[in-house]
């Protein structure tokens, strides 16, 4: 299905919004969009839902599975807009929201469906899901210049940090982290300060006050938590080229940057339990 902009999808696409898990994609460039859908479909999402420009082609196999929506997502206030009209238009709904070229990856995700991880997290009284937005690069950027190879990806072993966060007034926040690391640490000059962190909450159930922050995070401050505070919960990654399409893309960045490969790259296998071994997804109760 295709619609000419958000108010058309929100007023005729209720089928899209009316049983979750329900993914949005939003295309800030035509690179990997086919590969991107390909990836979520596979996950076991209800429904897929792509925003893009009209201007950008689609696998015509991909056209009968998706509803997609025009939409052009710059400036990239809109993408926090439109999550929020889409959780206003549909509460109660587990939903999912990531960009072009990044793939979510779950524990165990090559056997079980997105369906069966949010029904456990769900039994476990968990509304959102941490994930972790884990830097992809080419390994060669020769061959590569804009960052971005699928078939010859690295990611960083190590290298990355948690630290507390804190409210206006410097407390600790409880269950809450800024975490740092890949691409954004390593080359912190290029990015702005505001935009270094890694943890996004990818997954969560909407509701009807529920408002998606312009930093990623939620005004609803359990949302934000990692865990919930008896034990351990699952989390989520979604391996991402999109730092790497910024810093090549970046006129400030790109000279300065002959290679994004250090001591500690490795090759990224595209799979969860690679990101088990590495830590950065976690397991918890999971089984």
């Amino acid at each position: 299905m295709q619609y000419d902009s958000l108010t058309s999808f929100l007023q005729s696409g209720k089928a899209a919004l009316a049983k979750g898990p329900v993914a949005m994609i939003f295309a800030e460039d035509d690179v990997e969009i086919d590969g991107t859908i390909w990836h979520h479909l596979n996950l076991g999402f209800k429904s897929l839902i792509v925003f893009m420009p009209e201007a950008f082609t689609l696998d015509p196999k991909l056209t009968e599975r998706i509803h997609r929506v025009t939409l052009t997502c710059a400036p990239r206030t809109v993408v926090f807009d439109t999550v929020n009209q889409v959780i206003q238009a549909a509460p109660d709904l587990w939903m999912y929201y990531c960009y072009n070229a990044e793939y979510l990856f779950f524990p165990f995700c090559e056997t079980r469906t997105i369906g069966e991880l949010l029904a456990f997290h769900t039994e476990e009284r968990r509304n959102a899901m941490l994930t972790h937005v884990i830097d992809l690069y080419a390994d060669d950027l020769g061959a590569f210049p804009n960052g971005v190879a699928p078939d010859q990806a690295m990611l960083d072993s190590t290298g990355y940090y948690a630290h507390a966060r804190h409210n206006a007034e410097g407390h600790p926040l409880e269950r809450q982290l800024d975490i740092s690391g890949g691409l954004r640490w390593r080359f912190e000059d290029h990015i702005p300060y505001e935009r270094r962190r890694i943890d996004r909450i990818g997954l969560f159930k909407s509701r009807n006050d529920l408002l998606l922050l312009p930093d990623h995070t939620f005004n609803e401050p359990e949302y934000n938590t990692y865990s919930c505070p008896w034990h351990h919960n699952l989390t989520a990654a979604i391996c991402s080229f999109r730092a790497a399409k910024a810093l090549k893309s970046n006129a400030g960045s790109t000279f300065d940057i002959p290679s994004f490969r250090w001591r500690n790259s490795a090759r990224f296998q595209w799979s969860s339990q690679q990101l088990l071994e590495l830590g950065l997804i976690e397991s918890g109760q999971w089984f």
